[in-house]
This record gives structure tokens, sequence and C-alpha cells, in this order.
């Protein structure tokens, strides 16, 4: 297939959609969590796993910037410990926060460092 050809077939098929992954769900589930006054600026993930069980550790970095903000995020400071989470074919066994930043000045800013152990179902 010539590259001509090539172009003008991507032109009539639709584009594919890339396969959202159980952290791109676990990401969006934060942040409704955090009622979508969080940013994540960093996420990473490690592969965990036990006897019985497989799954990742998840680390999140939120930042919440204005006083509506970071007020939800004392929200969600407080809720996520407890939180269910409806994550289709895996289970979160743990989530805490690990630590928590406040800045008044110049403007109210509060940084969160939350992880999550997210195991398979099954």
């Amino acid at each position: 297939m010539s590259d001509a050809q090539a172009l003008e077939l991507s032109k009539t098929r639709p584009a594919k959609r890339a396969r959202r992954t159980s952290a791109d769900r676990l990401r969006d589930a934060i942040l409704a969590l955090s009622d979508h006054r969080a940013q994540v600026i960093a996420q990473s993930e490690r592969a965990w796993a036990s006897i019985t069980f497989a799954g990742a550790r998840h680390v999140f970095t939120l930042i919440f910037a204005g006083e509506e903000a970071v007020e939800a995020g004392e929200r969600f400071v407080a809720n996520l410990p407890e939180h269910e989470f409806a994550l289709s074919g895996h289970l979160v066994a743990d989530a805490t926060v690990s630590e928590v930043e406040h800045r008044m000045v110049p403007s109210p800013r509060m940084v969160v460092i939350c992880e999550v152990l997210m195991l398979e179902e099954g």
C-alpha cells in the first residue's frame, strides 16, 4: 500500500481510541473523589503481588489550587481511606494519604500524595 493510499484510508476510518487502562480508571475515580478540584501532577505504578493476590501500588501527587479546591482537598483526605471504589475487575485493598502540604501565601494551595493498592479480582 502506498503512502497516499494509507493516508486516504486513514481519512475514511474513525481513529482508534486508546484503550483505557486500570490506572486510567483509578485516576478518574481519584479525580471524582476530589470533586474534580485536583490536578494530577504525578502518577506512578509499581507491580505488587502476594501468594494469593496480584495487582499494583499506585502513587498519586495531587495539587488543589485555590480556596474552594483546598476545601475539596481536605474532604478528599478525610474520605479516601474509607472510600469504596467501583472499578470493574479490580478491588482497592488499601488507600492512604502519605503526605499533605498546605500553603496559604500567595494563594491557598494543598499538595496531597496518596497511595492506592489495587488488586485484580478473580
